[in-house]
């Protein structure tokens, strides 16, 4: 799934001993109570043949599901998943073609665990189990949901993490690999598609057409897909086969009807990645098509469901009117969900503590391919901003590791995180090059290969790079002490002379932040790459794999005067801390690094500062020289540690001007010069650069000229053209975000009705983002509880809360403001998201809090919350600790440091 995640609400959090209560005695009847995490393996799922009835105008839908079992062992009953289904009958058919009655039973029906009792105790064997059902369509995203786009009605699945228990009965678990066999009876007059091709048509009475699919290959019940609707469906270019593959492969756009030309885009780009993906594998797609289908609503940014890949609309209808950012998205979410076909739908994990090698491994190889097609999209400084973003997760003590213990459900929702994509790929990033790019492929081939179809551990994984690598342990335990183990290194170096040769010292600890109450006693094995100017020619590259407290590296060719990098090529997941007089030779020779290592550098500027070794007056020393960087990602690096000195840190007017002047001086030369309107062939960066400027200058710094110019654009996209409707269009789509949100905090109570209106009526998701945003930017009082109101609104989308309330509590009101709403509308605000992701509940109504008493009434408010809400107890902990840091960091820099 990618990193766009479901904002919806968790129920129940459950005990780490019933996730451990999966065996049963051998050869004996089992007489167990409900388990609550893995079921029994003595039932065993082999295959399923789901049968459902969808007309979208109604509010529920029937079905069968006929699932071959073998028992293992003789048994009165077995345990399967099922959650707000009702169950009208069951039955059981042995190999003898003997019909058996049984009976279902919701035992647990918050944790969706269920029991099918027959009556009698039946022998070891196989036989097929058929439950016949009706359910719900559900309204929070999950399972099989209905939502309507331009006031047409859609079907639409979603089933990760464990929401298929909500669709169908089953094992809703990702080891019970089996084929699906799907049909689908539906108005003659609707499209349904699924994971596989359309085998036949059956003509019914009374308007109805039954569509049957094909046989998938084996997969876990997350994955299995289907949508019903008017859809537009655009045939794209045909998939050609390769050496890899011998035929060809269908590929289609599926979109909300009108909206099908706007696919064709996405279509266009999807056959180089699927066969720069088969390069990369040696393994030819593994599935009989691909569908993409832009979803009106969506929990996630998009799912990996092999051959109907579901997509948020914004990211697959394009035009020439679509945002930078949309199109850049659109190629790199389509590279990590096709990537997933191998990684994750081909070879699935076991279990959910290791969902990194689903979604650490799509996030890297996205970057690969993303770099292959178009290296000016710049993914490998993507994947470096990643990691320093995962970073700021991975040095608070509460975070979880990358092959995190499940010990409950929202265990499983809280692993969709930065710790599981971003840092589980910067690891793999840093290990492919400590075992050199081909034979690391050469390991990942070997595991598709082995593994395919089936489920495979990161042991396995760690042992096919092993094997294809000829390294000892030495590397297995270094890979596993990233996996296995939480936090940041932080790596201090020295350079030293010592018998006439350049030492470089090393010596490894635990980042943790100013204020932190962790110990920084870790060690792991950290592949260190070491890059330095030498007399008289280009600089070198020296790698040693520091595996101990403390350790050298010698630096031949080095000279007294040398500078070196001690993350070359910034591959490496750590950060540095250098002696002093290196630093400053660093810094003296910033221009001479490559823009990878400049962009780690001012990770290096901004740990510094949180760990309260550097002041303001430092990082404002270090800005200029990055701002001026022609690399995008680096000259914008150091804004969010900027923004923090301003919102937290200055504390009178000469400050609050020094700040604003100096990002005066170092960012609105380049916004002024890139203008405020799109120029013809300017580059995608040049669009998105001049969007994160006007963003940062507009609404953070709050640039009266940078105001001004976005406000005139804002009062002709406000502007009602003839048939009443706004010209949104009259603004520069990459800044119709700003520009709106300027728009509602200049113009007040008018700017807010129209825009209030125009969410009946605007269905382009891109401008329906920007106008949510906008709304949530109001700084009146009753104009911000009227856009965070919205919320809760029917006219707002379940996928499209987050965008206001953010809004709100980034750029509007704030975080006080937030906070009292959050606590009158909470109950309403959870039965409308849902119940998955608690885990980030805490984050959003209370994140960038910087004082002792936020941190004290967040915990007194959700403490009696938590057993209702599985996930929250983490995301609590780790709101909290970052309100305590941020507190911690606040009290101890000196405000006076801004003005030295």
């Amino acid at each position: 799934m990618c990193t766009i995640r479901r904002f919806t609400l968790a129920a129940l959090a459950l005990g780490i001993s019933s996730f451990n209560a999966a065996a049963a005695t051998p050869n004996a009847i089992p007489h167990d109570s409900a388990p609550l995490g893995k079921l029994p393996r003595w039932a065993q799922p082999l295959a399923y043949h789901l049968d459902f009835r969808v007309d979208p105008q109604q509010s529920a839908y029937t079905g069968s599901a006929a699932i071959d079992i073998e028992l293992k062992q003789a048994a009165d009953h077995l345990w399967l998943h099922g959650q707000d289904l009702t169950v009208s009958k069951v039955t059981l058919t042995d190999s003898a073609k003997k019909i058996h009655a049984a009976q279902y039973k919701a035992v647990a029906q918050k944790e969706g665990v269920s029991t099918v009792e027959f009556g009698k105790t039946l022998p070891p064997g196989r036989y097929r189990m058929t439950l016949e059902f009706s359910a719900p369509f559900n309204e929070r995203l999950e399972g099989v949901y209905k939502v309507s786009s331009q006031g047409a009605p859609y079907v639409i699945t979603q089933m990760e993490a464990i929401s298929a228990r909500y669709a169908f009965p089953g094992f809703d678990e990702p080891s019970f690999k089996t084929p699906f066999t799907l049909s689908l009876t539906v108005p003659e007059n609707l499209v349904a598609v699924a994971n596989t091709q359309q085998v036949s048509e059956q003509k019914l009475d009374n308007g109805w057409h039954k569509l049957s699919f094909a046989a998938t290959k084996p997969l876990p019940t997350y994955l299995v897909a289907f949508a019903v609707g008017p859809w537009d469906v655009v045939d794209g270019p045909q998939i050609p086969a390769t050496q890899w593959r011998a035929q060809p492969t269908p590929l289609r756009g599926i979109a909300p009807h009108g909206e099908g030309p706007r696919i064709k885009p996405a279509l266009a780009q999807t056959p180089a990645i699927i066969t720069a993906l088969e390069d990369y594998f040696g393994f030819g797609y593994p599935f009989d098509k691909v569908d993409l289908l832009a979803a009106p609503d969506f929990a996630a940014g998009a799912m990996e469901n092999p051959g109907l890949v579901t997509f948020r609309d914004y990211l697959m209808l394009l035009d020439a009117n679509s945002p930078a950012r949309n199109v850049r998205s659109s190629f790199n979410v389509a590279a990590h969900e096709l990537a997933h076909q191998w990684f994750g739908d081909t070879v699935t994990m076991p279990w959910w503590d290791d969902l990194w090698l689903n979604e650490a491994f799509a996030t890297w190889m996205q970057a690969k391919i993303t770099q292959q097609l178009h290296p000016e999209y710049r993914a490998d400084l993507e994947l470096i901003s990643g990691a320093n973003y995962a970073m700021q997760s991975d040095s608070l003590v509460s975070v979880r590791k990358i092959r995190q213990p499940i010990t409950g459900t929202g265990d499983i929702e809280t692993a969709f995180d930065g710790i599981t994509y971003e840092k589980g790929a910067a690891v793999l990033n840093m290990f492919e090059r400590y075992l050199g790019a081909d034979t690391f492929r050469q390991g990942v081939r070997a595991y598709i290969k082995q593994h395919q179809f089936a489920n495979a551990t990161a042991d396995d994984l760690v042992a096919a790079l092993s094997k294809a690598s000829g390294k000892d342990q030495r590397f297995a335990k270094a890979m596993q002490s990233f996996l296995d183990q939480a936090g940041v290194p932080l790596v201090d170096t020295v350079l030293r002379w010592e018998d006439g040769k350049a030492v470089l010292h090393l010596k490894q600890q635990r980042y943790l932040p100013l204020g932190s109450t962790g110990n920084a006693k870790s060690v792991w094995g950290i592949p260190v790459c070491v890059r330095y100017s030498v007399a008289g020619g280009d600089p070198k590259t020296q790698c040693e794999l520091l595996d101990q407290a403390q350790g050298m590296m010698l630096l031949p060719g080095a000279t007294a005067s040398s500078w070196y990098m001690p993350n070359a090529d910034a591959a490496g997941y750590y950060r540095f801390d250098m002696a002093r007089d290196d630093l400053a030779r660093l810094t003296g020779n910033l221009a001479q690094l490559p823009d990878t290592e400049q962009l780690a550098y001012a990770d290096a500027i901004n740990a510094g500062f949180r760990r309260g070794d550097l002041d303001a007056a430092a990082v404002l020393a270090a800005a200029p020289a990055l701002a001026q960087s022609g690399t995008r990602e680096v000259a914008t690096a150091l804004m969010p540690t900027l923004k923090w000195l301003s919102k937290y840190e200055a504390r009178n007017e000469a400050q609050r001007n020094r700040l604003t002047e100096l990002a005066r001086k170092m960012y609105l030369p380049r916004l002024q010069q890139l203008g405020y309107q799109r120029r013809a062939n300017e580059s995608q960066d040049d669009a998105l650069l001049r969007a994160s400027l006007a963003q940062f200058l507009a609404l953070d710094v709050k640039l009266p000229e940078v105001r001004q110019a976005l406000l005139l654009q804002g009062d002709k996209a406000l502007e009602k053209s003839a048939d009443g409707q706004l010209d949104l269009a009259a603004a520069n789509p990459d800044l119709l975000r700003a520009v709106l949100s300027v728009a509602t905090q200049e113009q007040g109570t008018p700017a807010i009705d129209v825009l209030i209106k125009a969410l009946g009526t605007t269905s382009e998701p891109a401008q329906r983002m920007a106008i949510l945003s906008g709304l949530g930017a109001a700084t009146a009082s009753a104009n911000a509880e009227r856009a965070r109101n919205l919320a809760l609104d029917p006219r707002v989308k379940v996928g499209e809360m987050n965008t206001v309330l953010l809004a709100s509590r980034e750029d509007g009101e704030g975080r006080e403001a937030m906070w009292k709403w959050f606590t009158v509308n909470h109950e309403q605000l959870i039965k409308r998201s849902g119940d998955s992701s608690g885990g980030r509940l805490p984050d959003l109504v209370a994140g960038d809090s910087c004082s002792q008493s936020e941190a004290d009434r967040l915990n007194a408010f959700f403490q009696p919350l938590l057993p209702q809400l599985p996930g929250a107890d983490r995301g609590l902990a780790q709101t909290s600790e970052k309100t305590l840091l941020c507190t911690a960091l606040r009290e101890k820099q000196d405000p006076a440091a801004i003005l030295r």
